[in-house]
Order: C-alpha cells, then sequence, then structure tokens
C-alpha cells in the first residue's frame, strides 16, 4: 500500500503543476516577464508508465506480472547579470506484481530521490565559478530478491550528501560541465543493521563515512531527433584520501519518445560503480545470491505510458 501510495503522490504533483497552467497568449506575457524580469525558469515532466504480461495454459511458460512506474523531474533555474541558480528535484518509483493468487509477490524495480543545487557566478562569458550540492536517496526499503525478508537498503541507508566547489563551464543551454577539485562526500547509513555490518563503505558500527575528494559533473540534454528527447547526467568522485584511483561512477540516460500529445515511451537507465559498496552475487550460478561482491550495478527501464511537460 505504502508503494501505491507513492506513486500517487508523483500523481498529484504533476496534476498541481498542469493545473497552473494558463492560456497561450497568457503563457507568453508569462515567459517575457520570467525572461526579463525575475529571471526564474520552472518547469518539469512527469510519466506514467504501465506494463503487464499474462499466461494461460502456455506451454513454453511463464509468469503473470504487472509493472508500474513513476517518475517526475522538476527544474527552477534562476539567470540574471552574473548570477545563475540551478535546481532539479528527481523523484522515481516502481514496482512490479509477480505471479498470481498465493504464489503472487511484489518487488521494487526503481526508487529514487535526488535533489542538486548549484549556484554560479559569472567568470567569462561561458565560465562560471560554482558551489554544487547534491542529495540522493531512496523511500522504501530494498531486498535481496528473491529473499524479501533481509533489508539491504532503505531510506537514508545509503544516503549520500555532497558539496563541491569548482568551475562550471556552460557553451550553450543543454550543456554544463562541472569540474570542482574541492569536494566533500558524506555517506549516511542510518539502519542499524546494516551500519554493524559496514553496509556501503562506513565503518562497521558507525552510521556516518566522511569522505574529501574532487568531483565531476557532467549534464547533456537535447531533443535528438522528432519527438525523442535525450537528458543524461555523468558523475565522477575520486577520493584523495583513500584509493583516489578507484572512481566513483553515476551514469543516467533518460529517452523520452513522444508518441502523441499525452503518450510517450520512455528508456531509463542507470549505470552505478562504488569501490566501497559490496552488493549481492551469485558465486555458484545456482540463481540464488549467496555472497557479495564489488560489482558495476546497471539498471534499465522501458515503458510506455502516460507523459506531460509543464
Amino acid at each position: 500500500m505504502k508503494k501505491i501510495i507513492l506513486i500517487t503522490i508523483f500523481t498529484f504533483l504533476s496534476s498541481y503543476f498542469i493545473s497552473a497552467q494558463v492560456t497561450e497568449k497568457e503563457d507568453v506575457l508569462k515567459k517575457i516577464n520570467t525572461d526579463t524580469i525575475s529571471g526564474w525558469k520552472k518547469g518539469g515532466m512527469f510519466a506514467f508508465t504501465f506494463g503487464q504480461s499474462s499466461f494461460t495454459n502456455w506451454a513454453a511458460g511463464g509468469i503473470n506480472n504487472i509493472s508500474v512506474n513513476g517518475i517526475t523531474n522538476l527544474f527552477a533555474s534562476y539567470k540574471k547579470d552574473n548570477l545563475t541558480w540551478d535546481n532539479t528535484l528527481n523523484l522515481a518509483y516502481g514496482i512490479q506484481i509477480l505471479g498470481k493468487g498465493e504464489d503472487k509477490s511484489t518487488q521494487k524495480t526503481d526508487d529514487k530521490l535526488d535533489f542538486s543545487s548549484k549556484l554560479g557566478i559569472k567568470a567569462t562569458d561561458k565560465l562560471y565559478y560554482a558551489a554544487l550540492m547534491n542529495f540522493r536517496t531512496q523511500f522504501t526499503d530494498g531486498y535481496n530478491y528473491p529473499d524479501d525478508s533481509t533489508v539491504i537498503s532503505t531510506f537514508m541507508a545509503p544516503g549520500y550528501l555532497i558539496f563541491a566547489a569548482g568551475i562550471d563551464y556552460k557553451p550553450n543551454k543543454n550543456l554544463s560541465v562541472f569540474l570542482a577539485p574541492l569536494t566533500s562526500k558524506t555517506t549516511f547509513v542510518s539502519n542499524q543493521t546494516l551500519a554493524d555490518a559496514g553496509a556501503y563503505g562506513v565503518e562497521a558500527g558507525e552510521k556516518i563515512r566522511s569522505e574529501f575528494g574532487g568531483y565531476f559533473k557532467a549534464s547533456y540534454t537535447e531533443d535528438i531527433m522528432e519527438n525523442v528527447n535525450l537528458n543524461t547526467k555523468l558523475g565522477l568522485f575520486s577520493n584523495y584520501l583513500h584509493n583516489p584511483q578507484n572512481i566513483d561512477v553515476n551514469w543516467e540516460v533518460l529517452i523520452g519518445m513522444k508518441i502523441n500529445k499525452y503518450i510517450t515511451a520512455n528508456l531509463s537507465t542507470q549505470l552505478l560503480y562504488d569501490d566501497d559498496i559490496l552488493v549481492p552475487v551469485d558465486t555458484n550460478n545456482d540463481g540464488t545470491n549467496d555472497g557479495t561482491g564489488k560489482r558495476i550495478q546497471f539498471k534499465e527501464i522501458l515503458g510506455v505510458g502516460f507523459s506531460v511537460k509543464f
């Protein structure tokens, strides 16, 4: 029930912003006012996708399943004179229901809360002195499926907080390249059981780990063809004080393909690597995770459904 409520919240957020839209002429006046007086630009995207498979007397076999995913991306940007301030909030949550009757089970397919705020002061035409804050975590418990009783992650376990200062290169409205030689990264593990196990790189029994290093973040968005939008961002972090050659990687890609005014197909991927994180692995290839190891993590979600930009 809690998972369904989260997806409903995404729908409510989008409906709230959509209801604030105005007529075309009013929108033009609003845009003029935004660009020339207040300096603010606000908007976002909401997508709600659905997938389903059903099998009855199917000789080749198969498992009935239903999947539901919600994505909400919001932004608020300020630009006036020599000052820029960019804020983004990305939320995602998804579940799938496998099987039917007594064999039915529910698994989480997506879970993300990601907020970024970057303040810049113009140095040259395309360069800005900039400071960035980024916070990432998830909403609900994650499990070592098919084991749905052992919690391996939850809200603020892990949670990540980054503060970075450096230079932001903005050659155009689509691309931003941020390089920060002075960066602090804090990892939170609020769940005591996970903290005692030393999960997510914290010392066993500790709930916080602090790192100091360098940070790189590049973001790019563009309509790569008619009705197809690409949005991607790459974050890299190197800890100066411990194995600086082992770089943390977080690379996200979202491709939105517009079918008509409201129906779209969305493909999202995320690649993660953190040398300090041990993930569940199947060491003897029997289909069950029975150990842990350092691995590249990859997630891909494809869905067709309802989408609105505002």
